[in-house]
């Protein structure tokens, strides 16, 4: 990464005993608060939204995530909730660029970095150019102070080893406020970038099926599986820019439930393994009297399992949808979240008389 960007997305400049080291940026731009979350079926806590992402004075506040809060009151819950991943090699950006600075708090921060021993000649000079001599920008625009934000490079959290969230390399630019950022910025935030990064946080329950006949299956005898209707519903995480007024809604809605027996000597019903959802259940519980019926979703055993089980995998495909105050919206590709469980098979025992 080149040394310009590379100081500037470090920020400010802190000098002690003699030395000199870059810190990240004031913690006026990371106030963190704790996310809310709320189980499904059930109220959830009030919606995170103490960290403002507001102008305050010359400062920008900013809360979770940086500029960006979430929303996650109608999230998933609880130990066994876990983080849909995509179906496809699609991720959601490692980084983008929304407002950061006022005018008058970049202009603080740039002159420290000046007046400190360590950017050179040639990168002050070409900086100073950039936000004060006109070459684009005159005096950081504070004649604009009021009007407009300095976006600058956000890494989402948990990216931050990835080499994708260095492609954030451009320097801070001026937006006036009401205005898009300008179209040769093309990681700058939208509302599908919004929704793009409520898909992370998105948390769905578990995908532990219930089993029938309990406990250890026979050889050669169908098992039901089933989720239970009642925690298997539609989730979904809000991200907002308060200060633009721009928000989008992302939301994952379960559509199928693919059963992975553990060992070829299986069966699976339907055979393809993928268990589609109907009248909101997946599967069908099992009942007295259906022995010698084909289970809508499930698995038959053809050998024991011996003195082991078999780990059965089931893996929900979750639908993902996204909604947004400009009126865009539109699909992303399909989550999908999985767990093991073990399935002991015995032969039937058959008795001599």
């Amino acid at each position: 990464m080149p040394a310009v960007t590379r100081l500037l997305r470090l920020g400010a400049v802190a000098v002690a005993a003699g030395s000199l080291w870059l810190c990240s940026m004031p913690s006026a731009f990371a106030d963190k608060t704790n996310p809310g979350a709320g189980s499904i079926g059930e109220p959830g806590p009030a919606a995170d939204t103490s960290a403002s992402g507001e102008r305050e004075g010359d400062t920008l506040k900013s809360g979770v995530g940086g500029v960006i809060v979430f929303d996650r009151s109608k999230n998933g819950t609880g130990k066994s909730a876990g983080t849909v991943t995509s179906s496809t090699s699609w991720t959601p950006p490692a980084c983008y660029y929304a407002p950061k600075h006022t005018a008058k708090e970049l202009d603080a921060q740039m002159r420290q970095v000046w007046e400190s021993s360590a950017p050179s000649h040639e990168w002050a000079l070409k900086t100073q150019n950039y936000f004060v001599n006109g070459q684009p920008y005159k005096d950081f625009n504070k004649d604009k102070e009021g009007e407009g934000y300095w976006w600058d490079s956000y890494v989402t959290e948990g990216r931050e080893a990835d080499p994708a969230s260095q492609e954030c390399d451009e320097l801070p630019f001026w937006v006036d406020e009401g205005d898009a950022p300008p179209p040769n910025r093309p990681q700058a935030i939208t509302a599908e970038t919004l929704a793009q990064l409520a898909y992370a946080e998105i948390r769905v329950p578990s995908t532990e099926v219930d089993l029938a006949p309990e406990g250890a299956t026979k050889v050669n005898l169908p098992t039901w599986a089933w989720l239970d209707s009642a925690e298997f519903k539609p989730v979904s995480v809000t991200a907002s820019v308060p200060m633009l007024g721009l928000s989008a809604t992302t939301t994952a809605e379960p559509v199928s439930l693919k059963i992975t027996p553990g060992t070829d000597d299986a069966l699976t019903y339907p055979a393809s393994g993928q268990c589609e959802i109907r009248n909101g259940r997946i599967g069908a519980p099992y009942a007295k009297g259906k022995a010698d019926e084909t289970p809508p979703c499930g698995v038959k055993y053809l050998r024991s399992s011996g003195e082991g089980s078999y780990q059965l995998q089931a893996t929900v495909t979750w639908k993902i949808s996204w909604t947004s105050t400009t009126g865009a919206g539109g699909d992303l590709p399909d989550g999908e979240f999985g767990a093991g469980q073990d399935v002991v098979v015995q032969e039937i025992q058959a008795v001599n008389r």
